[in-house]
């Protein structure tokens, strides 16, 4: 959130932040906004939860202590009602507006985000921060779009090649936010749940954790490092000198199906370069649209939507299909130094502008 601070300092000042973040009382958002209040400026923090029994699984136990210490608590009730959390008075009399002041009602559904009683939260909103489930990704984006709203939310990278999100970020109208780059981050999971992960610990209270790859922040909220360009290479040097190995000594490959070249990975990105390049997805983490043009993606329809095969015949597909399985119309393809075929991963095509 820092980023986003230092690029505007009243980013959050006088707007109301809507958490639908399942659980309010362990969410580090809801701490963070909760504890940085006044600091913010913040007109009013909701932060909703889900109910226990709709959940697949329940982070630190079905109730609370704090919860359950609440004259309002109803054991039956918390079992099938979600929660609503609102900060926006000093309840204490102190002074400030803090964690302290939270107070909290049942919802009278389940918390569900496609709910009547939430979507009037999000209408009533200016900003919406969550780690949405990732299965739930495509909707809770359209969810959040069709009422235009400011966002930040948590999502895997390949997000960028869904039909709901792609054009959002081709149109400028959304981008990754900052600090996951590497894109490995931890995360709290039940008890029950299996450590089946790469990557996992238990802490020293018997907390368990995995590490979770491909996880990006996905936002409409400007922030200074996607205005700072990439420093490149021209192609020449990048032939001479690249860390790459297939690209040090070689020529850049030209795409069978699309008039563009093949560009493996970002820090090789030819600075000389006028025309269309393919570029893998994690380009976004550094793409500068006052630097780049994006023009298209690849795969599926949404690349021949894009132009991709558009200069070959039915026959001409079909041939090349025959010779490697994995080639559809929508995905760019070129020769490898044997001159076999090479279909790519998801490449993002783009321009120097």
């Amino acid at each position: 959130m820092n980023a986003y601070l230092e690029y505007n300092p009243d980013v959050f000042r006088g707007k109301t932040i809507l958490l639908p973040c399942d659980d309010p009382e362990w969410s580090n958002f809801t701490k963070y906004f909760a504890a940085k209040f006044d600091a913010l400026g913040l007109k009013k923090l909701i932060s909703t939860s889900y109910a226990p029994e709709g959940k697949k699984m329940v982070l630190g136990g079905l109730f609370s202590e704090y919860e359950q210490s609440s004259p309002q608590f109803d054991a039956d009730k918390s079992k099938i009602h979600g929660k609503i959390f609102i900060l926006d008075r000093d309840i204490t009399g102190d002074g400030h507006i803090d964690i302290d002041d939270l107070h909290w009602e049942y919802l009278n559904d389940d918390g569900d985000f496609r709910s009547d009683e939430v979507t009037a939260l999000r209408d009533e909103a200016d900003i919406i921060v969550t780690n949405p489930p990732f299965s739930l990704f495509r909707e809770f984006l359209a969810w959040i779009t069709d009422a235009d709203k400011q966002f930040i939310i948590v999502g895997n990278i390949n997000a960028i090649t869904y039909p709901q999100a792609f054009p959002l970020i081709m149109a400028d109208k959304m981008w990754l936010g900052v600090t996951i780059h590497s894109g490995d981050r931890e995360f709290e999971v039940p008890q029950e749940y299996p450590l089946n992960a790469a990557g996992w610990r238990v802490d020293e209270t018997g907390r368990k954790f995995i590490r979770v790859k491909g996880v990006r922040w996905f936002t409409n909220i400007d922030h200074g490092d996607r205005h700072e360009p990439l420093d490149l290479m021209t192609m020449a040097d990048n032939i001479r000198f690249s860390r790459h190995k297939d690209i040090v000594g070689k020529e850049y490959r030209q795409y069978i199906n699309y008039d563009a070249i093949e560009v493996p990975y970002g820090d090789a990105i030819p600075a000389d370069y006028d025309g269309a390049m393919g570029v893998p997805i994690t380009f976004l983490d550094k793409y500068c649209p006052d630097q780049f043009e994006i023009l298209g993606i690849d795969g599926g329809d949404m690349g021949t939507s894009y132009g991709i095969s558009a200069n070959l015949t039915q026959e001409e597909c079909n041939a090349l299909f025959r010779e490697h399985k994995g080639f559809r119309r929508g995905k760019l393809c070129y020769r490898n130094d044997d001159g076999g075929l090479e279909v790519c991963y998801r490449r993002i095509i783009i321009r120097k502008r």
